[in-house]
């Protein structure tokens, strides 16, 4: 099932994905999906981010190859770090490049959404708390990140958190997709999620023994090698095997 938000009316609703329609939902799709009247082409559909966070959790350096691209050694245990809500932008939408960096890179990843608040779980269990699975791009301004060695600024600038452009709820293993990040159509980034370190129930897992996961909270997982800079003018596609493709593209302040 794939599963959306979308703005209907001026306002925003979940949706149900089904071939080329899209049909509302009477609530978030956490307990049930409530279909009600609506239906619509996707195609003309306005799709929002597919998630209503209190918090976005990503998970640094969880690829093997990305640690070896970035001169650093392997994590002992998920390294975490936060993005703002405010960061979130819909597909289709542009990321700003702000004054502050002169060098802004993209990282495409894998992200899910929580379905059921999830504190102190199992990994065995982990992902019967999850809804779905979706596509990200962890915009990243490099040269803060390396001057400040934290995260919060660097990644928390409006717009640096593309997602989408739907959920995907049946995916049968989540670390056997093919990653892809193309810029301009050339591809940037390939790998597969078969490389992270820490699987996606272990993450799950360990951020929930730190903090509780609500109903819409976005999980994101690392990245795979091949992180490059971004210009105004750019088209960024981040495609995962069994999800889809997330677009957006890039703009000045």
């Amino acid at each position: 099932m794939r599963l959306c938000r979308l703005e209907v009316g001026g306002t925003p609703r979940w949706g149900v994905i089904e071939g080329e329609l899209v049909t509302p939902l009477a609530a978030p799709p956490w307990e049930e999906v409530r279909r009600v009247a609506g239906e619509m082409p996707l195609a003309t559909a306005k799709l929002l981010p597919p998630c209503e966070p209190t918090k976005i959790v990503a998970v640094g350096l969880n690829y093997r190859a990305h640690a070896t691209e970035m001169g650093k050694e392997l994590p002992e245990e998920p390294l975490l770090f936060l993005k703002a809500p405010s960061s979130l932008l819909p597909p289709g939408g542009a990321v700003v490049l702000p004054r502050q960096s002169s060098r802004v890179e993209h990282e495409g990843e894998l992200a899910l959404v929580i379905g059921r608040t999830a504190s102190k779980v199992n990994a065995s269990h982990a992902l019967e708390y999850v809804r779905g699975f979706t596509c990200l791009d962890d915009v990243t301004a490099r040269d803060i990140q390396r001057r400040e060695k934290a995260y919060a600024r660097a990644k928390g600038f409006d717009t640096f958190c593309p997602v989408g452009p739907w959920l995907e709820t049946e995916i049968e293993d989540p670390q056997a997709l093919a990653l892809e990040l193309r810029v301009n159509g050339a591809v940037r980034q390939k790998g597969t999620t078969a490389d992270m370190i820490f699987p996606v129930a272990e993450v799950v897992a360990f951020i929930s023994h730190i903090m509780t996961l609500y109903p819409g909270d976005l999980i994101t997982t690392g990245t795979p090698p091949g992180v490059g800079p971004l210009v105004a003018g750019d088209s960024v596609e981040v495609e995962i095997a069994g999800i889809g493709v997330l677009r957006h593209t890039v703009s000045t302040a």
